[in-house]
């Protein structure tokens, strides 16, 4: 029994298919192209997102105004409680009075509260208490909490953001133990009269929002007061912000990330198994490994994968003819070379002039039917090579069966048959195809009605359209084909001639290549009796009218 490559033996060792794992799948260069497209725009937005510039600018505006309202509060009393004339001229504060006021009121807010006179020296700051021994400086400590990972993170994101660098910009903030109002420019602009705001960065990382304000009496500007804060309350909110976009980037990531395992796998995996299939098949490992089918995928890549089958089946089709091609091509020129040799061996033994003629005879037929033979098989070889070059064109096939019929009544001479010729008047039945290949089916069509219709036979061409598409028709008077041939006449080197004919004549390959160029057109060649006697040959072609 055959195994399914056509040949004798044990079917072809089949290679196991590599099964893909999610490694070998990440190693795809396509994978990760894909990963790589998906998963830059989230990036780049989370990337932007994440630096929230002008939100954060938001925040410092909301925070500096609460602070230039308690900065106001805090000016009013202490203009109302603490400023005095002055012994000279002009207003000045009350020392004492100023620092016990200024205390009180920056501990409820948890500020640091500080007053500059007129001449911009610090009268209070609300870090800074007396005591027995001198002045005591107090640091507000935050309150006692075990401190949760998004603490942490806070820190460990404050730290990083410090050495990138958002706040370059920014003047750096300095705390010295005894500032001036030259120290703060926005100080200054209070003792001239205006409100002023500052914002400023510490060298450890953090932001020091600083407001002054004027401290008036009568109209009359007596110092300024500056209130300071951290940037704590900011920098919470837009970690919280951050955090929140973070986890929102977390899960967009880990859907993006799996959609994009997906389509690779949907797109990677069968493009990989369709490669490996098509090397396998390069290395001609066996019939048995076909192209896996995933036409039901209802893609490009199942249409890839069916075309891909499909040339893969065509070409073992063509193997299997060239092989068979060959082996047919082989058959038939090894009768004529036995004959050969047998009339060469034998004419260089005999003497006898005539039997040495009659063997030259034989000699000159065999070798007629070998240059016969050589000629078809070359032309039939290069068939479909010439099919696959040409390019096809219109071709009115009522011109051509006009000029047919005319050339064969001319050179029929008065022995050969009658030519009758039907097809539609001002209808030129065109078709797309190559007109030379076309003539030569028609011409072999018409030799073989020839060489069967008897002595004042008529051979019939009949041109019509038939359900869209052109039929030709070639009718002969002769003694019709035997039904259980009608279809091995359109075989490779067959022959069954008519009777007085000379052996060797034709070599059986006309019919074989009338059907190659018929069906090489997207067409059908069948042959049937006629009911009162005789062949006839039906050609059909797709109807290019329209072209």
């Amino acid at each position: 029994m055959k195994s399914d490559d056509g040949a004798g033996g044990p079917a072809p060792h089949v290679e196991p298919r590599r099964r893909w794992s999610r490694w070998r799948l990440l190693a795809s260069p396509l994978t990760r192209r894909i990963l790589a497209v998906n998963l830059l725009a989230p990036v780049v937005l989370v990337g932007g997102l994440l630096y929230l510039d002008r939100y954060k600018q938001g925040l410092i505006r909301s925070e500096l105004e609460g602070l230039a309202t308690q900065a106001e509060m805090v000016a009013a009393a202490v203009g109302e409680g603490a400023l005095i004339e002055g012994e000279f001229e002009g207003l000045e504060f009350n020392a004492e009075t100023a620092r016990q006021m200024v205390r009180r009121l920056a501990e409820p807010a948890k500020l640091r509260v500080r007053l500059f006179g007129s001449d911009g020296e610090l009268v209070a700051d609300s870090r800074f208490r007396l005591g027995a021994n001198g002045v005591v400086h107090v640091e507000m400590l935050p309150p006692p909490r075990i401190p949760s990972w998004s603490d942490e993170v806070r820190q460990w994101w404050e730290r990083t953001a410090h050495w990138l660098r958002f706040d370059r910009a920014l003047p750096l903030y300095r705390d010295r133990p005894r500032a001036r109002a030259s120290d703060f420019a926005e100080v200054a602009t209070a003792l001239d009269g205006h409100s002023g705001a500052q914002v400023r960065t510490r060298s450890g990382g953090g932001l020091v929002l600083s407001v002054a304000v004027p401290v008036q009496r009568y109209k009359q500007v007596g110092g300024a007061v500056l209130i300071t804060a951290d940037g704590t309350n900011v920098a919470r909110a837009l970690f919280q912000v951050r955090l929140a976009i973070f986890q929102v980037f977390a899960v967009a990531l880990g859907i993006t990330i799996a959609l994009s395992l997906y389509m690779a796998g949907t797109i990677a995996r069968p493009i990989r198994r369709l490669a490996l299939a098509a090397e396998r098949v390069r290395h001609g490992q066996g019939r048995a490994l076909l192209i896996p089918d995933l036409s039901r995928r209802g893609d490009e890549i199942g249409e890839l994968s069916l075309a891909l089958k499909e040339m893969t089946e065509a070409l073992w089709r063509r193997m299997d003819a060239i092989e068979a091609f060959a082996a047919d091509v082989a058959h038939e020129i090894k009768n004529p070379l036995t004959s050969l040799r047998s009339a060469v061996e034998t004419a260089a033994r005999i003497d006898n002039p005539d039997q040495r003629r009659r063997l030259m005879a034989i000699v000159l037929d065999d070798v007629g039917r070998l240059d016969r033979l050589i000629s078809d098989i070359s032309d039939a070889s290069r068939i479909d090579a010439e099919l696959s070059r040409a390019e096809s064109a219109p071709v009115a096939v009522a011109s051509m069966l006009d000029a047919l019929a005319d050339v064969y009544r001319i050179t029929g001479g008065e022995s050969g048959p009658s030519f009758t010729l039907e097809r539609p008047k001002d209808d030129p039945l065109i078709v797309v195809g190559i007109e030379s290949r076309l003539v030569q089916v028609l011409r072999n069509l018409i030799a073989n009605a020839m060489s069967f219709s008897p002595p004042g036979g008529s051979i019939r061409l009949i041109a019509e359209r038939s359900d869209g598409r052109i039929r030709i028709v070639v009718e002969d008077d002769g003694p019709g084909i035997p039904d259980n041939k009608l279809e091995a006449i359109f075989d490779r080197f067959y022959s069954e001639r008519p009777e007085g004919e000379k052996f060797g004549t034709h070599s059986g390959l006309g019919l074989s290549i009338s059907r190659q160029i018929v069906e090489a057109h997207n067409g059908r060649i069948r042959a049937e009796n006629r009911d009162g006697g005789g062949a006839r040959f039906i050609v059909e072609l797709p109807d290019r009218g329209a072209v």
